[in-house]
């Protein structure tokens, strides 16, 4: 119990609210910027919830799904909660007694005025049998010990029972709620927000629901039966003690005050440093060919030093507040002493120490737990906020529900299909009209084919068919029947559907045919299979039917997705089947047997086929051109000919000879992607091998889950995502090659601030030693009323309340300075440790930058993480180890020196105080985490689900994964059923093991008195001072974590200042020309790019330029025109081969220089978030540019009248990323950038292919006027832009194929003739 009370002193904040002055809590770690703070995020959580007041359920609300059963368990737990509440006040109770026990055992001892052990007897004193007294004292503790085991178990138990009860309800009608959303609501919500909502938001309603009510309930009990307490025993002390708590609120207030906005300045300027970083690092080639790093690590500099000063005075307020809350503290005790005993001398019969102590400890203890209890209530808000839109989707009406049974359900359906005058647009873009009056009729049987350019409203009106939406106007009838009528479960399940973008699900081939109905056979499955196409390749797979296809279908290639999506709509026996583009994603061979397939399918049945590629549908029966929403024309295919409507114009685009080529190239790069994926399956499963130690069934492989929407984009993409997912493991296999730093390198960082260091270090040892002389002050003055003369004991207790305000002082004191000496040490470290990073990142070669595991994004997170992690190993930590070692020490020989015997015993019962103590700390964490494992399998299903929801929707599949969600669910949910009394038993044991250990040792000491041994006063010296030597270490195991992240952060931040860049620039050496003319030559140039070791992308590249002349570098994409302009620009070296520069490698150049002749505008200008003028400065970083170079920039950039007609002419800022000007405008204001420097060598990569027609015209104008005396390289695509070139130069496959003028390539007929008879086709 005291030493709870103790706890409290150092551990509780002073104020209930605000968990920010423990040591174990923010204040010692509010120097964390990732985690940044408590006080922060309540900050934010303020402005929030400002924003948003209403956006919370009721606290009652909150137990909406909670059945009868749930209520009643509850109930008990909330009526056991309050029993356990009254534990500590009677064992505060019990205490008192005892006291009084020892103080009259020891007032008969000094009547009797033997001398200890003096003589070989110890006299028995009358009437006072001490070994059955503290027989009885440990009875009381050891029962109250098992009544709070009991009455937690029950508390806890029964709210975790209810609690996950009612999570898995949630989770069931959440997600049941999700699948029949009509799909118009899955277009404007979020998929990814979606998941979160299943898994964390239900899992924060779960601990707001769980055991952090009753607790609070049990600390809410122990607060009133405290205060209770103490006016049933001395109302006058406990007005006295109560009055200091305003004091104690008020200091807290202040506290969370200061914070709040100490917090949000320093934020704010991290925040700012943090844009500075962003910005520089995304735009990093720009800022090294400019030679920028200077002025962005100055300016970068600048944000951290407003953080710095920030930050120090955050530190400093923590630590005051803190310090003043323990002046206070240390006041209270003095003035209850003071007073308590001015009471026992006036009215004796009325009062004595026992007394005082009940009063005192019940009301400190009693304000504690209110305090301690508020911080349980933070998490019932977080889950009444989470709760607002989980059941605001739950009881969300549904407006197109598959769930519902309404609806006609015809016996026969013959399929004809009729769209009456539709018009509609989609609920997301109400402005946007796709369909304006709709007509369409297609017969039972026949076959329809729709055409028109992409965004006519082709795939719409299919998705009306499903019901998908439902059209504003007009109606769609079937069979004559309005499709409103039917039943919508019933209407798409006689529809078969096969898009563009098969999605199988991650089952068997068998089980995915099997979605297209629910009670196929074995038999059936296979003639399904069979009529697509598809049972020959199943067949020949080793696992046949079985065979697991992946995520998405990731293990097959796309023809083989497609034929599987063909058997399961055929599964279904459909009278009418939609083919959405069903063969425009595969390769010509793949579509031949899928067409096959196709054809066989639609025998019999009514079909809607839409295509882009002509060929696939000149066998349909009616073929219906749409444009803007209405169909203008239908016919066959030679009517619609001999119309030469729409239709003839797709069919002339597509028999044109650039497209056939387009499709040919189309069906190439499809190929290549299968075998691309196919290679990185062997990829992958080796890597399986590898991870697991064995073979796993490749079905189980993780695929990456991005709904694709272009294949050819997106296969690369979801490759990379997969490989991501799948190289995590490796990758933390990597990360832990960090170089060992020793802990004096750390320290030594902080070398500069050692004085500040020094003198923290020897005020937190003062600070420590604190504690144990309280415990010393506390011993005596309960040994001082040992004394029966009043007078004598009122003297020698004033003097030690005294003694208690002395002690208030130094505390005070030594946080005050430990506050300023830490908070300076480390906010300049952080500083000093962001900056010299911030350095080093941009002195690293672009090779680096390319490596994924340096991505801009992992690399702002670490500026901003690690080096504010490593102050948590410098000073503050020092300061708290040097106060834990000062208590121990000084707690250890205090308690030796008064009782050895005891403090043996005392010393054996403190491992199992620490073990109490961190059991109940893994329990009271939330046990969410354990669940979460578990979880995850529920967590991929719905993933699955909602991804696909169209084709869920489709299948009519939601009942089966809505079975198959709350089936994974059953593991975790019985598994919580288990461990719920569990849970509670841990809680209870480590609540009552303390008053186990008190009672074994009050029970020795009373032996040891009753023989003699020892006396009340040193009992309680040697007693209380081991127990703060013991809570005080335990405080500091907290300190582990974080001595852990800050030595990994410290690895990082050392690994990177250690690091030789390949190509270094700030390297002061190698070779300044005083004249540079610009005649630059690559000869024979080998180069594959870091990342890419397998690409070779230059293989032998030669070329020349001579001083003044324009080289026009041409060729397909990806044939290494970009890579050569970066390896004159130094970015990379080549393997092999060399640049020159006026006839000297460029590698022998002093880097900066060379850079600085060099003047670049690439495809995707990069402006600052700053003016124009800024901007065209930035050009010449290596001095001050004035306003008329500025000015002269600007009007050969052809831009310079455009900007004076702006109202702040040069000084309008550009926004975020140039984002208020045009394209053109920014691009001018790029090459006016490139001019400042004067370049002797201008470099255009593909400078005008992002503009519009007007756009380009102007820019060209400009660039002609740069080119003009200067030595010129230019990349482009568009031809017409480089005619005029000294020399133009073919690059094919990493080389020179052919160089010379325009008219001299045309003449050869060669590569170059090719690629501009392609651009002039189209």
């Amino acid at each position: 119990m005291k030493d709870d009370l103790i706890n409290y002193t150092e551990e509780e904040p002073p104020n209930p609210k605000s968990a920010s002055n423990g040591y174990g809590s923010t204040a010692f770690q509010h120097d964390e910027k990732p985690e940044q703070n408590d006080e922060l995020k309540k900050n934010k959580k303020k402005k929030k919830n400002e924003e948003s007041k209403e956006k919370m359920v009721g606290i009652l609300k909150l137990f909406a799904y909670a059945d009868w059963l749930d209520i009643i368990l509850m109930i008990i737990g909330l009526i056991a909660a309050i029993a356990n509440g009254t534990g500590l006040p009677l064992i505060i109770i019990v205490a008192g007694k005892m006291t009084n026990s020892f103080v009259m055992i020891g007032q008969a001892v000094n009547v009797s005025s033997v001398v200890m052990n003096s003589s070989s007897t110890c006299p028995a004193i009358p009437g006072l049998d001490i070994d059955a007294e503290m027989t009885r004292f440990a009875y009381y503790y050891v029962g109250i010990g098992f009544a709070v085991v009991i009455l937690s178990t029950i508390q806890v138990g029964t709210f975790f029972t209810s609690a996950a009860r009612q999570t898995t309800r949630i989770r069931q009608k959440f997600f049941f709620a999700i699948l029949h959303q009509e799909m118009a609501w899955f277009d404007t919500s979020q998929i990814g927000t979606l998941n979160t909502r299943l898994t964390d938001d239900i899992n924060t309603i779960h601990e707001g629901i769980g055991d952090q009510i009753c607790i609070f309930v049990q600390f809410f009990s122990t607060f009133l039966t405290g205060i209770v307490i103490g006016f049933v025993y001395e109302w006058k002390l406990t007005l006295v003690i109560l009055s200091v708590s305003p004091l104690l609120v008020a200091a807290a207030a202040v506290q969370s005050v200061f914070l709040a906005s100490f917090t949000t300045k320093e934020l704010t300027a991290y925040a700012r440093a943090g844009a500075v970083a962003e910005e520089i690092l995304t735009a990093i080639r720009m800022v090294v060919a400019f030679n920028g790093q200077g002025k962005a690590l100055a300016k970068y500099d600048v944000n951290l030093e407003n953080a710095r000063k920030v930050g120090v005075k955050k530190f400093i307020t923590t630590y005051t507040t803190l310090g003043f809350t323990e002046f206070i503290l240390f006041g209270a005790f003095a003035l209850a002493f003071w007073y308590g005993t001015k009471l026992t001398v006036e009215e004796k019969e009325n009062y004595d120490i026992g007394r005082v102590l009940i009063v005192l400890f019940s009301v400190v203890h009693g304000t504690f737990s209110l305090g301690q209890g508020s911080l349980h209530l933070e998490s019932v808000a977080n889950a009444r906020g989470a709760a607002y839109e989980v059941y605001k989707v739950i009881s969300k009406h549904r407006l197109l529900d598959s769930s519902v049974k309404e609806g006609y359900r015809p016996d026969k359906l013959k399929g004809e299909i009729e769209f009456k005058n539709i018009h509609f647009s989609y609920p997301s873009r109400p402005d946007v009209k796709i369909l304006k009056g709709l007509n369409l009729k297609v017969q039972s049987g026949k076959t329809i084919a729709l055409v028109g350019s992409s965004g006519c409203g082709k795939s719409t009106a299919i998705q009306m068919l499903h019901r998908f939406y439902d059209p504003v106007q007009g109606e769609i009838t079937l069979d004559g029947r309005n499709i409103r009528t039917l039943n919508i479960k019933w209407l798409r399940e006689h529809i078969g559907l096969v898009s563009q973008e098969p999605i199988l699900f991650a089952a068997t081939i068998a089980e995915n045919i099997h979605c297209g109905r629910e009670d196929i056979t074995d038999s059936e499955i296979k003639k399904a299979a069979k009529e697509a196409n598809a049972f020959d390749f199943i067949s020949r797979l080793p696992d046949k039917f079985n065979t697991m296809v992946g995520e998405k279908g990731a293990q097959l290639s796309g023809g083989q997705k497609q034929r599987i999506a063909i058997a399961r709509a055929l599964a279904r026996n459909p009278r009418i089947l939609l083919l959405d583009e069903a063969t425009s994603a595969l390769d010509t061979q793949s579509e031949s047997s899928v067409q096959a397939a196709l054809d066989k399918a639609r025998a019999g049945r009514t079909t809607i086929v839409i295509a882009h590629r002509l060929s696939t549908i000149r066998t349909a029966d009616i073929i219906a051109g749409f444009h803007n929403g209405v169909v203008v024309e239908q016919g066959t295919h030679n009517e619609l000919l001999t119309q030469k409507g729409v239709y003839y114009s797709l069919v002339m685009q597509q028999g044109h000879g650039g497209n056939t080529q387009n499709e040919m190239s189309e069906s190439n790069e499809e190929t290549e992607d299968e075998d691309y994926e196919k290679e990185y399956l062997d990829d992958l499963r080796m890597e399986n091998l590898t991870d697991l130690g064995g073979f796993e069934e490749p079905g189980i492989i993780e695929m990456g889950s991005i709904p694709k929407r272009s294949r050819r984009h997106t296969s690369r993409k979801t490759s990379s995502k997969k490989k991501s997912s799948e190289k995590k493991k490796t990758k933390e296999k990597e990360e832990e090659n960090l170089p060992a730093v020793p802990y004096s390198r750390i320290l030594a960082l902080n070398k500069p601030e050692w004085l500040h260091i020094f003198f923290g270090v020897i005020a937190a040892a003062f600070s420590g030693g604190v504690h144990p002389a309280f415990a010393v002050i506390f011993g005596k003055i309960i040994g001082a009323f040992q004394e029966t003369e009043s007078e004598k004991r009122s003297k020698t207790t004033t003097s030690l309340s005294l003694m208690f305000l002395v002690l208030a002082v130094i505390s005070l004191v030594t946080h005050i300075i430990q506050g300023f000496m830490f908070g300076k040490s480390g906010e300049v470290l952080t500083k000093r440790l962001r900056s010299l990073s911030f350095k080093a990142l941009l002195q690293q070669e672009i090779g680096w930058y390319d490596n994924p595991k340096n991505a801009i994004g992992v690399l702002l997170t670490r500026l901003a993480t690690d080096a504010s992690q490593v102050k948590g190993a410098t000073g503050s930590r020092l300061g708290l180890l040097t106060k834990t070692a000062s208590t121990l020490l000084s707690a250890i020989i205090i308690a030796f020196v008064y009782d050895w015997q005891l403090t043996l015993l005392i010393l054996a019962c403190v491992p199992v105080l620490i073990a109490a103590s961190a059991i109940r700390l893994s329990s009271v964490s939330g046990h969410a985490s354990k669940d979460q494992k578990a979880l995850e399998e529920a967590g991929q299903i719905s993933m699955e689900a909602v991804e696909n929801i169209r084709t869920v929707a489709s299948l009519t599949s939601e009942d089966a994964f809505n079975e198959r969600y709350n089936a994974s669910l059953n593991g975790p949910y019985r598994d919580s059923l288990t461990k719920a009394p569990l849970y509670g038993l841990t809680y209870g044991i480590a609540q009552c093991s303390s008053y186990f250990l008190y009672a074994a040792i009050f029970r020795f000491g009373g032996w040891l008195m009753s023989n003699c041994y020892t006396n009340v006063e040193n009992i309680c010296i040697a007693f209380f001072s081991v127990l703060f030597g013991a809570i005080n270490v335990g405080k500091s195991t907290s300190l582990a974590p974080d001595f852990g992240k800050a030595k990994v952060s410290a690895q990082r931040i050392f690994q990177l200042l250690d690091r030789k860049p390949l190509i270094d620039s700030y390297s002061e050496e190698g070779i300044k020309l005083s004249k540079f003319n610009g005649n630059i030559e690559f000869k024979d140039i080998h180069f594959v790019y870091p990342t890419r070791p397998e690409v070779q992308v230059l293989q032998g590249l030669s070329v020349k330029v001579n001083k003044g002349q324009t080289l026009a570098l041409v060729g397909s994409s990806g044939c290494g025109k970009s890579t050569s302009i970066q390896l004159l620009e130094r970015f990379y070296d080549p393997m092999e081969g060399q640049v020159f520069a006026d006839g000297f490698n460029t590698k022998s150049l002093h880097l900066r220089w060379l850079r600085s002749k060099l003047g670049i505008v690439s495809q995707e200008p990069i402006l600052f978030d700053c003016s124009i003028a800024e901007n065209i400065q930035y050009g010449g970083n290596s001095w001050v540019v004035s306003q008329e170079e500025v000015e002269e920039a600007a009007k050969a950039a052809n831009i310079h009248t455009f900007i004076e007609n702006l109202p702040e002419k040069y000084n309008t800022r550009v926004g975020d990323k140039g984002a208020q000007l045009s394209g053109g405008q920014k691009q001018r204001i790029a090459i006016a950038r490139a001019l400042v420097r004067k370049p002797a060598v201008l470099l255009l990569d593909e400078a005008t292919s992002a503009l519009d027609m007007e756009g380009e015209k102007i820019v060209q104008k400009a660039l002609d006027d740069a080119r003009k005396g200067r030595t010129c390289i230019v990349i482009a695509h568009r031809l017409m832009t480089v005619q005029n070139a000294d020399v133009i130069a073919v690059i094919h496959n990493g080389k020179v194929v052919e160089q010379g003028t325009h008219s001299q390539l045309l003449a050869k007929e060669g590569h170059y003739y090719a690629l501009v008879n392609a651009q002039v086709s189209h």
